[in-house]
């Protein structure tokens, strides 16, 4: 029983001069592992980007056709054709497109443009809607998630697991649809649609409320779920089980014994999270009208203008990259610390 009380209050204890010793190599170790999977999401989305190039040549039609006039000759299009390189060999325009990526060149769009230029101002905005809905999700899951644990088999346990359930299973299309009825259409309190300023960025900030909350309601829900998972694995731990034995009180059991053993699971879901909310942000944005990247890519897609899809497909895969390496290295420094 003394045993059991000295690990709930420090944790297992190591031996005499293993942490000194293996410090450096926890160290190398950390940093291979950085390495490895900094390639290994390289090397994803350079597939990825393959499969993007692949799948619009797959489509019907191409930019010269879907940017064609009325009257236009087959020869008109031709040399349209040929002025945006579509005669070439498809893996020989993605290798030039992928060689000038190191230089931050995302290349010339179908319409002349640099995609540089087109995304300057719609992916700043996808980004703050994104950000918004992503410190919503991450906050109220971790405040229902704990909720729920705290109360395990009770009615508040239950209500939050049912209605996370049901959140998570609803589309942000929908989700979106029922807040334009209740917010605006009934009530009034909120603009149906995203009226644009002079620089691009929504007029008022309170054009960010439903959008933001279309995104964020079903991941909410479904990392609610997956925290009150990782709470309820850690409570059959030796650790949590000696802190109840010695008496703890239950909310310093939750925040100091399971929280931080769940820490890896929780990341894990909340970045997957991350490509689910850009995945969402196309239909949101289609919906509220809301100036980000989603409308680019859907007009981009209609005209089969490859660079410019390339180029929203890359700047959200190097996001979605980015937190999914945060997730890596919080599991990492969690778990290292514990072995």
């Amino acid at each position: 029983m003394a045993e059991l009380s000295q690990m709930a209050k420090t944790g297992p204890v190591a031996a005499p001069g293993v942490g000194a010793a293996t410090a450096p190599r926890r160290a190398g170790h950390l940093a291979l592992r950085v390495v490895g999977t900094v390639a290994r999401r390289m090397l994803m989305l350079i597939v990825l980007l393959a499969l993007v190039f692949a799948a619009v040549e797959l489509l019907p039609g191409d930019a010269a056709t879907a940017s064609a006039e009325r009257g236009e000759s087959a020869a008109d299009i031709a040399e349209r054709r040929h002025l945006l390189g579509l005669d070439r060999p498809l893996w020989e325009r993605f290798a030039d497109w992928m060689t000038a990526l190191p230089t931050g060149d995302l290349g010339t769009s179908a319409r002349g443009q640099k995609v540089t230029e087109l995304l300057a101002d719609p992916l700043p905005n996808t980004l703050v809607l994104a950000v918004a809905a992503f410190v919503i999700t991450v906050v109220l899951s971790l405040l229902l998630g704990c909720w729920a644990a705290a109360r395990p088999g009770r009615l508040t346990d239950r209500v939050i697991s049912h209605t996370s359930t049901a959140a998570f299973a609803v589309p942000e299309f929908v989700v979106s649809a029922v807040l334009l009825l209740v917010l605006s259409l009934w009530t009034g309190w909120l603009p149906a649609v995203t009226v644009t300023g002079g620089d691009g960025r929504p007029a008022t900030w309170t054009m960010l409320i439903m959008p933001v909350l279309a995104l964020a309601i079903p991941q909410t829900g479904w990392n609610t779920r997956v925290v009150r998972g990782a709470l309820a694995d850690q409570a059959s731990t030796p650790h949590v089980e000696a802190a109840h034995l010695d008496g703890l009180p239950p909310h310093r059991i939750l925040l100091r014994h399971q929280l931080p053993g769940a820490a890896p699971a929780i990341a894990t879901g909340i970045a997957t999270s991350t490509g689910l909310l850009f995945g969402g942000a196309v239909v949101v944005e289609t919906l509220f009208n809301y100036p980000g990247i989603g409308s680019v890519l859907a007009g981009a897609v209609a005209a089969r203008d490859t660079p410019l899809i390339a180029g929203v497909v890359m700047c959200a895969g190097a996001v979605i990259s980015l937190v999914l390496l945060a997730a890596d290295l919080v599991r990492h420094a969690t778990l290292g610390a514990r072995a």
